[in-house]
């Protein structure tokens, strides 16, 4: 079982309460989201401003670990359709739209989403954010 905490599901008040609960001040918590949202990190070792300590503690307690893309569709005009679980049977549909200027969006969607191969996990309704 994974019980390593997914930095990317904390906003920015839960994730300075979680750098809190490890003994760190609420900086730390802004470091850790330049990182991962501004320059796309994925691995604590990279994050070089960090405290050694810091970088030592999240690899054994967090990760940042993406949502599982379910299905990739890419039309003939270039728009691209991506399905991503977010855990908890729900899932959001995201489109990109390559114009001049790029366009993305997201927003849930209802769907039956597929258990993973393998998975006892039953296929479950994506609820539809209000």
């Amino acid at each position: 079982m994974n019980d390593l905490v997914n930095l990317l599901d904390l906003d920015a008040d839960a994730l300075t309460a979680y750098c809190g609960e490890l003994g760190e001040k609420p900086f730390r918590a802004r470091q850790l989201q330049r990182w991962i949202h501004h320059f796309g990190a994925s691995r604590f070792d990279a994050m070089s401003d960090l405290a050694k300590s810091l970088r030592e503690k999240l690899a054994t307690r967090a990760e940042i670990r993406s949502p599982a893309v379910i299905t990739d569709h890419l039309s003939g005009d270039g728009t691209r359709k991506w399905l991503l679980d977010v855990g908890n049977g729900n899932a959001v549909e995201t489109v990109y739209i390559p114009e001049e200027r790029a366009a993305r969006c997201a927003s849930p969607r209802r769907q039956d989403v597929p258990s993973t191969a393998g998975s006892a996990r039953p296929a479950s309704r994506v609820s539809r954010a209000t």
